[in-house]
């Protein structure tokens, strides 16, 4: 088993432990094992699994970068079919903010990695930091099912979560594509939306915590009455009775 795949089963930070000690790669490198790299040969991941970058967070860190430099390297590995290029596994966030600073090199790290080890690191990356939304996390997670193999326990202990959490983001991928917009766009939590997924119509009902700006734990409680019952609490939370408004 390779150093980079033994770093998985340890987290993100073991494995980037590993590869600030290992060996000078090529000429250029520093003891680190880093080096400068022109930024136009730095390709971003397709396979990504975080999708959505904030333009308040990207304005913040290219502000930082423009005053203070990239102070961690990105990670990356040669880039499949286009020799002389790499493909970010790690860092994206901070090349795109190299880009806005209008730096022309960026400090990077190369491994040698597969196409499993990448995404699972960029999993461990994103999930450590909080950076993916449910959708994101949840789409992943069935990447490395449906493509790879993984199990959902083999995926628990990667990512450090447990298999239940696994299984229950993975719930959300059933959710309506009305719910997942809510979801995405962060009108809804995770909380929410695991909760609206058991309801009879979780369309109508997402878009009534979105409304009324509901609780997870109110929303849990509309999602466990039958339709009947769910309008009763509607109506009396409006001061009406069941069916209309009050009198």
């Amino acid at each position: 088993m390779s150093e980079g795949r033994r770093g998985l089963g340890r987290g993100l930070s073991a494995l980037l432990g590993e590869v600030d000690s290992a060996p000078a790669q090529a000429p250029g490198d520093t003891a680190g094992g880093s080096r400068e790299a022109p930024i136009e040969l730095i390709r971003r991941n397709p396979d990504q699994p975080r999708k959505t970058f904030h333009e308040e967070d990207l304005v913040e860190l290219s502000d930082s970068i423009r005053e203070k430099g990239v102070l961690q390297p990105i990670l990356v590995r040669p880039a499949p079919g286009a020799t002389g290029e790499y493909q970010i596994v790690a860092g994206e966030r901070r090349w795109r903010a190299a880009q806005r600073a209008g730096l022309k090199t960026i400090p990077i790290i190369v491994r040698e990695l597969d196409d499993l080890a990448v995404l699972e690191i960029g999993i461990i990356e994103n999930v450590q930091r909080a950076d993916l939304n449910a959708l994101e996390e949840a789409l992943s997670y069935k990447v490395l099912m449906d493509k790879f193999g993984r199990t959902q326990e083999a995926i628990a202990q990667t990512v450090g979560k447990s298999r239940s959490h696994i299984a229950n983001t993975l719930r959300l991928l059933a959710l309506p594509e009305a719910v997942q917009t809510y979801l995405t766009s962060g009108e809804l939590t995770a909380g929410h939306a695991r909760a609206i997924a058991s309801a009879p119509d979780p369309t109508a009902l997402a878009r009534e915590v979105v409304d009324k700006g509901l609780s997870v734990r109110e929303a849990e409680a509309l999602a466990r009455r039958t339709p009947n019952a769910a309008g009763e609490v509607r109506a009396r939370s409006n001061g009406g009775r069941p069916g209309g408004p009050g009198p």
